[in-house]
């Protein structure tokens, strides 16, 4: 499946206004490329080349699914200190199919090592000798399917010989479009902050749709910072920070065998050196880290396959972290949750079988529900104050918020999530059309 042009340019959605997109610019050490491999029966950019000229430090989260794509295989088998170049392809996932797959990793990692190695040659004073171990892959698009090994060797030469040396917003929204398959838009998020007396740059692309569930909730997020922070550094604010954002969302369940989130420092920036995680000059970009990623996973879910409500379930008072979530999720994924609220029907009774089938500890006479404002049940009871026509009118909205404490402890978790629709149905019986 492409991407549906006119419903990207002319989405009706209530969700969010299509074309507002910040305005991501150039970032020191960093260079990128989009080409049309063919991989789509029409006209459309379909591989991505990140490269970065000296290198960068790295650090990325993936699915914890026991199927695992042959990209993910090839990036978690290779011990390099530093990547020269993320190359993202759609249509194809690379996924079940076995040394096909994985030998087409190794060689096209071969085709462009050498490739960049020459441009490393011809536009370098100091040139490097980049090794297949240097290059990293992300892939996306339906699980299965022979990997289009010949396609994109073909269109290598022409990916590096189109790099871009300097970006803006054009060649970055161009690389959004580029990864995304059921996708209605591009995702695209910036930070900037202060590390010490430097101004400190954060941008990140994002694609995800459909298959979306936690464990690294098929998602792919790309982080590149100019910030001069090491692999280990990158690794524990990632991990960190992936928690309450990534992993926070869930548009129908499924977790893919593709999810990956990886962060870029390209060292560029010149501000003291980090030690530890904890220093206080790394605060600021701890924070915005937080905040790129959460607008990002946002941004997913709100995409979301046929998504018409945007879907907020705040657990509070529980007895630990993890039992929040369990019973966000478990409220997040019910079918019959999401369909009455694609129904806009208040029927709190599914909250409360959800609530209960998580198996999560809560205090019944005290629990509370809330739809926004509005007050469901209190203290274990349906409220007093209920008003059945004023809950109706609130699951009209297209932001929808579901409160509940469950008094068990002081225990919170957020998770994002959508309504689920016809819509939904019609794209995933279609999707390999």
């Amino acid at each position: 499946m492409g991407i549906n042009i006119s419903n990207f340019l002319s989405s009706k959605s209530k969700n969010r206004k299509m074309m507002e997109f910040q305005d991501l610019d150039h970032l020191d050490g960093l260079s990128i490329s989009t080409i049309c491999a063919n991989l789509y029966k029409i006209n459309r950019d379909d591989l991505v080349m990140f490269y970065f000229r000296d290198g960068a430090n790295f650090a990325s989260v993936y699915t914890k699914s026991k199927i695992i794509s042959e990209n993910i295989k090839w990036n978690l088998n290779q011990n390099a200190k530093k990547i020269f170049s993320l190359l993202v392809n759609t249509r194809n996932a690379n996924a079940f199919t076995g040394d096909q797959g994985y030998q087409s990793m190794q060689n096209i990692s071969e085709i462009i090592s050498q490739e960049l190695t020459k441009k490393q040659k011809e536009d370098e004073d100091k040139s490097k000798n980049i090794k297949p171990k240097n290059i990293m892959f992300g892939c996306t698009g339906t699980i299965g399917e022979k990997f289009p090994l010949d396609k994109i060797k073909l269109k290598i030469p022409d990916l590096i010989k189109n790099i871009k040396y300097t970006q803006n917003k054009y060649i970055w929204m161009k690389a959004a479009l580029a990864i995304m398959t059921t996708d209605t838009q591009p995702k695209m998020a910036m930070e900037e902050c202060m590390i010490g007396k430097t101004i400190i740059k954060i941008y990140g692309i994002a694609k995800g749709s459909g298959m979306i569930y936690p464990n690294m909730a098929t998602t792919l997020g790309y982080i590149f910072t100019d910030a001069d922070l090491s692999n280990e550094i990158l690794s524990k604010l990632l991990k960190k920070n992936v928690e309450n954002t990534f992993n926070a969302i869930s548009c129908d369940g499924d977790t893919s065998t593709n999810d990956m989130i990886s962060i870029f420092s390209t060292c560029k920036a010149k501000h003291g050196k980090i030690n530890n995680i904890t220093e206080k000059k790394l605060k600021y970009f701890d924070e915005a880290l937080n905040k790129i990623l959460l607008n990002l996973a946002k941004r997913v879910v709100a995409d979301g396959e046929g998504a018409s409500k945007f879907i907020t379930v705040k657990i509070l008072k529980s007895k630990t972290e993890q039992e929040a979530k369990k019973i966000a999720f478990s409220i997040a994924n019910s079918p019959l949750v999401k369909t009455a609220i694609a129904g806009e029907d208040p029927n709190w009774g599914r909250i409360i079988m959800a609530i209960g089938k998580s198996e999560a500890t809560i205090n019944l006479k005290k629990l509370s529900i809330k739809f926004g404002y509005i007050d469901i049940v209190q203290n274990g009871k349906l409220s007093s104050q209920y008003n059945e026509k004023e809950a109706a009118d609130y699951m009209k909205n297209s932001n929808i918020e579901i409160n509940v404490n469950v008094a068990s402890g002081n225990k919170n978790f957020t998770a994002y999530t959508m309504d689920l629709t016809k819509k939904y149905i019609e794209i995933n019986a279609d999707y390999r059309s």
